[in-house]
């Protein structure tokens, strides 16, 4: 990838890898951005932040639902926890931990293979959209304790402020941990969310960030504090307006997903 400079915005490029994937990369030397099928098998970077675009057709179609400014807001949050609960199944691929051992059937014996109820997973959804799109969670990963994360973005600095802080004292050490947030637009939120986790000490490595929609200066921004962090995203759009939006984007998610 070609370097750029860290005050502009990367630009985004699309190209085919000859085995039917989209790959979808940004310039930057920090971070690598991809979409790769099921059997396609990658050694991941300790030192690069990896961001995953699966390219399901449901994600799509999801993602498309979205962006219609036409949406009711029921629709909108359904919407929201269908593409949460497919990027969560990707990002959960290789990454939970098991136990073996044999059961009966009804026809005999056969070697299983479970999620391990003692390790759940740690979801902390940044509110308020972020519960939206961690709806569904449950229906996919068997054992879970979620935390939840308050934080609201001054309009006039973009800055981001905690409200509500429901992270405990100290997490299991090698705790897996989604973090989600919807919007990964100035890169504000999010960040502040993953600095409360590494005080934790959570490893970048231990954290996958679900997102709806990302944007460069978030990504860039994510890559540069959290090498070895992994972003699983329906989408990803080239810009940020003045206002800290994702343009085309799909709006303010909380506002689409509460008709409020």
């Amino acid at each position: 990838m070609s370097s750029s400079s860290k005050q502009q915005p990367a630009s985004l490029s699309t190209s085919s890898n000859g085995i039917g994937n989209r790959i979808t990369t940004i310039n930057s030397n920090s971070f690598a951005i991809k979409a790769q099928t099921t059997a396609e098998k990658k050694p991941v970077s300790e030192e690069r932040m990896l961001v995953f675009v699966p390219p399901h057709p449901l994600i799509k179609h999801w993602v498309s639902v979205l962006r219609n400014d036409q949406t009711p807001s029921p629709i909108f949050k359904n919407a929201m926890g269908e593409l949460g609960r497919l990027l969560i199944y990707e990002a959960s691929r290789d990454w939970l931990p098991t136990v073996t051992g044999e059961i009966q059937t009804p026809l005999g014996v056969a070697s299983v293979e479970f999620i391990d109820p003692r390790e759940p997973v740690v979801i902390v959804p940044i509110l308020r959209a972020g519960l939206a799109l961690v709806e569904h969670a449950s229906s996919i990963l068997p054992a879970t304790k979620t935390y939840h994360l308050g934080l609201v973005r001054n309009e006039e600095t973009l800055q981001p402020s905690i409200y509500l802080n429901k992270l405990p004292e100290k997490l299991p050490e090698g705790s897996r941990v989604l973090v989600v947030d919807p919007m990964l637009a100035t890169g504000g939120t999010i960040v502040a969310a993953i600095e409360l986790l590494s005080g934790l000490g959570i490893a970048n490595k231990q954290i996958k960030v679900i997102a709806a929609v990302a944007a460069p200066p978030a990504l860039q921004k994510l890559s540069e504090k959290f090498p070895g962090l992994q972003v699983y995203t329906g989408t990803i759009d080239p810009t940020v307006n003045e206002k800290g939006f994702i343009v085309p984007g799909l709006g303010d998610a909380g506002d689409r997903s509460y008709g409020t």
